[in-house]
C-alpha cells in the first residue's frame, strides 16, 4: 500500500493532537508535531538572548538551527509524550514544556519568515510520505498536496469543556466560562490573522467530533486513510 500524507487542521481544542498520535500509531506512521519545531526554536532564542522583536535575527536564527523529530519509545507514547525533539542534536523533549517557552514559540508562529523556514523543514521531514500531521495551515500551506486532508472541529462549547479539564487535570482552579471565552477569543485570533491563518482547505473532509471521542474520531480517520491507500493503490496499478 502507498503511505500518505495526511494533514490534519482544526481549531484549539478540536482534539488534533491526541486524534493524529492515534492515527499514526494505528497506521503505523511518523506523527510530526508542528508545534514541538517552534518551541525548539523559541528554546534557542531565549538561550541565545534574540528579542522577539527582531524578525531579522529570528528568521536567521531559523535558518542556522537543526530540528529533528523522532518517534517516542512505548513508554514515553504512554507517558503522553508526542516526539523525542532534538534542537541541534541535543535531546530537548521536556526541556520545550515550559510556559516562558511556550509564549515565545506562540510570538514565533507570527513571524513569516521564520514560518518560511520551519515549513521547509517540516515539508522535508515529511516528503516520503507515511506522516501524520496536525496544525492550523497543513492541508494548505505545509502539505497542499497530502493525499488526506482532514479539517476536524467540534462547537465551541465542547472545545472549551475539553480544554477546561485539562486545567482541572493539572490543578488549575477555574470555571468553564472564561475557557469558552478564551476559545472564542482564540478562533478568532486564528482565523483573522495574516500569516497563515486557519483556513480549511478546499478539498478537506470536514470531521466534526462534537459527540465523538479521540477513539471514535481516529477510527473513522483511519477508515477513510485505508479507503484513500486503495485507491492509490489502484491507480497505480492502472498506470
Amino acid at each position: 500500500m502507498p503511505r500518505l500524507t495526511i494533514a490534519i487542521d482544526g481549531p484549539a481544542g478540536s482534539g488534533k493532537s491526541s486524534v493524529a498520535r492515534r492515527i499514526a500509531g494505528v497506521l503505523g506512521y511518523l506523527y510530526l508535531d508542528s508545534g514541538a519545531m517552534y518551541r525548539a526554536l523559541a528554546r534557542k532564542a531565549l538561550q541565545r538572548g534574540v528579542s522577539l522583536e527582531d524578525e531579522a535575527q529570528l528568521e536567521k536564527l531559523a535558518a542556522d538551527t537543526h530540528i529533528e523529530l523522532k518517534p517516542p519509545t512505548p513508554e514515553q507514547e504512554r507517558a503522553g509524550s508526542k516526539n523525542d525533539v532534538f534542537l541541534d542534536g541535543t535531546d530537548v523533549t521536556d526541556a520545550i514544556r515550559t510556559s516562558d517557552v511556550a509564549q515565545a514559540a506562540s510570538r514565533l508562529a507570527t513571524i513569516a519568515g521564520v514560518r518560511r523556514v520551519l515549513v521547509a523543514e517540516q515539508q522535508r521531514a515529511g516528503a516520503g510520505g507515511g506522516v501524520v500531521m496536525e496544525g492550523r495551515d497543513i492541508g494548505t500551506v505545509v502539505f497542499p498536496n497530502a493525499e488526506l486532508k482532514i479539517f476536524l472541529d467540534a462547537s465551541p462549547e465542547v472545545r472549551a469543556e475539553r480544554r477546561w479539564k485539562e486545567h482541572q487535570e493539572k490543578g488549575d482552579n477555574l470555571t468553564v466560562f472564561p475557557v469558552l471565552e478564551e476559545v472564542r477569543e482564540r478562533d478568532k485570533r486564528d482565523r483573522e490573522r495574516k500569516v497563515s491563518p486557519l483556513v480549511r482547505a478546499e478539498d478537506a473532509v470536514i470531521v466534526d467530533n462534537t459527540a465523538m471521542d479521540v477513539e471514535e474520531t481516529a477510527r473513522l480517520i483511519v477508515m477513510l486513510a485505508r479507503e484513500r491507500e486503495k485507491d492509490f493503490a489502484a491507480a497505480r496499478g492502472k498506470a
